[in-house]
């Protein structure tokens, strides 16, 4: 059976809405890139000018419009600014890119396939956590997602207007990915003549009339500024050199593709296995695209000298479909050891079990979470292995494995964050100055990476004060007006002399971030 029951589709959308909604609106956005895109899309209304992004009330090319839409869109219907509003985009685009790869599993394979693919996926410690973040990359899942299984169905032009909605959510990476997992697999299968089908100049014709009509705009509006910004720095520069200089490791995401497939890592490399060597015929062939697309997306970035997290988020579906189609076909094995399991699942669950517990005790704020939830952890460990070596029930041990990421998620965003949360966000801080009595001849400097959020937070730009800048933080040493500085205590103390700030005075610190005042 091709088609997912009306039941399985409402058991489905229970699970994964409620592992991508629930907790929300409970966290106030985290520094410094969700501020960055609703303070954009703040200042898209402010303006009403909705094609050429601002931020600290000036124009900026770090992305293209598509996502600001649409947190304008739920700004606007929610009337302003929220941390659910400003979030619920960026969640509603991650369970349309699950849904997009469970129907497309159940397609490809059978229902059951695409059932599992998509409680896979939903149910994921990445998806989880990005689901909750106002941040492009889901919107971007959505679509490329959209392209490459386009792509599997041979459905071409969707394919390639899916692709233009990329381009306008990120950048020319919206169609070159695709285009290059695209030739990789065609290559791969000695497949190239399929190139002839695809309708490829007129494809990408329908790619550039989508995505560069915004482009032409800002290059008439901006000139060369916005190629420099946009094409020079955010796109060639980050491939080229490191964002972030301590990332730059080539095994950088390993530890990100181990944890964030979390609860499902233990089944991981048994499921990519098995797709070589124990499918036959079509289900072969695609189970190789997704192998090709997956790969493709690790390599790529584990080349590129900028190392981002959220990057791995688009091999999610290629891994979720593997391992969804891996369990429906141990299903038809029930009684039968998945000795391949049953060790990752004892490691996987082992490690974070401990982990929880070991890495709690460094947060004293949820110490006893962290603990309590690594002790469920290992129970659910311990029965997931009961019911694959003493019962050798599949079924059971995949739901113990939702049950997992549904406990986790819960724990973390409805326990733990919420704790922690002025660890990561300068909102109380930022709420602090604007109550307190001031100076007003003083002027205000703010540290780069809180910036965006206590702009967001209090309408207040600031003078930028860039901790990994020489020539901004002496900018701020020789500038002698009496100042308020916001800054993190950390870096305070690992650049003080630099900027002058020996004699500083703490007025306020809220778990790490700090309002200084100059004397």
């Amino acid at each position: 059976m091709k088609q997912l029951p009306g039941k399985a589709i409402i058991i489905l959308l229970v699970i994964i809405g409620f592992n991508i909604l629930f907790g929300i609106d409970g966290v106030a956005l985290l520094d410094p890139d969700e501020p960055v895109y609703a303070e954009t899309a703040k200042e898209m209304i402010r303006f009403n000018e909705y094609l050429s992004p601002r931020i600290y009330n000036e124009y900026w090319y770090d992305k293209p419009p598509i996502f600001y839409w649409l947190l304008v869109g739920s700004l606007k219907l929610f009337g302003g600014f929220s941390e659910l509003a400003a979030r619920l985009p960026a969640s509603l685009m991650a369970i349309g890119a699950v849904l997009l790869t469970t129907f497309s599993a159940a397609r490809q394979f059978n229902a059951r396939a695409g059932f599992w693919s998509g409680l896979v996926m939903g149910t994921t410690v990445m998806i989880m956590y990005m689901g909750k973040a106002s941040v492009t990359d889901t919107t971007l899942l959505f679509f490329m997602t959209g392209a490459l299984l386009c792509f599997m169905h041979s459905k071409y032009w969707l394919m390639y207007l899916f692709c233009g909605f990329a381009v306008m959510t990120k950048g020319p990476i919206g169609v070159v990915f695709p285009g290059a997992i695209v030739f990789l697999y065609l290559l791969v299968t000695r497949d190239l003549g399929r190139l002839l089908r695809m309708h490829v100049i007129p494809g990408l014709l329908l790619v550039a009339a989508v995505g560069m009509p915004w482009y032409v705009f800002m290059y008439q509006n901006h000139g060369m500024d916005f190629i420099y910004e946009f094409i020079g720095f955010h796109n060639i520069s980050r491939f080229a050199a490191p964002l972030h200089p301590n990332r730059v490791h080539w095994w950088f995401y390993l530890p990100v593709i181990i944890l964030g497939l979390f609860p499902w890592t233990g089944v991981l490399l048994k499921s990519i296995k098995d797709a070589f060597t124990k499918s036959l015929g079509r289900e072969s062939a695609r189970l190789l695209f997704l192998q090709v697309w997956w790969i493709f997306v690790l390599v790529f970035f584990s080349i590129a000298k900028t190392k981002q997290v959220s990057y791995m988020l688009v091999l999610l579906p290629a891994l979720s479909m593997i391992i969804g189609w891996n369990i429906e076909r141990m299903t038809c094995d029930n009684g039968k050891l998945q000795s391949g399991w049953v060790f990752g699942t004892f490691i996987m669950y082992l490690l974070m079990g401990a982990g929880w517990i070991v890495g709690g005790r460094q947060l004293p704020e949820v110490a006893t979470y962290g603990m309590a939830l690594g002790a469920v952890t290992l129970v659910l460990g311990v029965l997931i292995l009961l019911a694959l070596k003493k019962y050798c029930n599949v079924e059971t041990a995949a739901w113990l494995h939702v049950v997992t990421g549904l406990v986790t998620m819960v724990m973390a965003f409805g326990v733990m964050m919420p704790q922690l949360q002025d660890r990561f966000s300068v909102k109380t801080i930022a709420k602090t100055y604007v109550a307190a009595e001031k100076d007003a001849s003083r002027v205000l400097y703010i540290d780069k990476f809180l910036r965006p959020g206590f702009m967001l937070y209090t309408d207040i730009p600031g003078i930028e004060a860039d901790t990994n800048s020489e020539k901004s933080l002496d900018a701020v040493k020789q500038d002698n007006r009496p100042k308020y500085i916001v800054m993190r205590e950390f870096m305070y103390n690992k650049m003080k002399d630099k900027m002058g700030g020996e004699e500083w005075e703490l007025l306020e610190n809220k778990a790490g971030i700090c309002i200084y005042r100059s004397r």
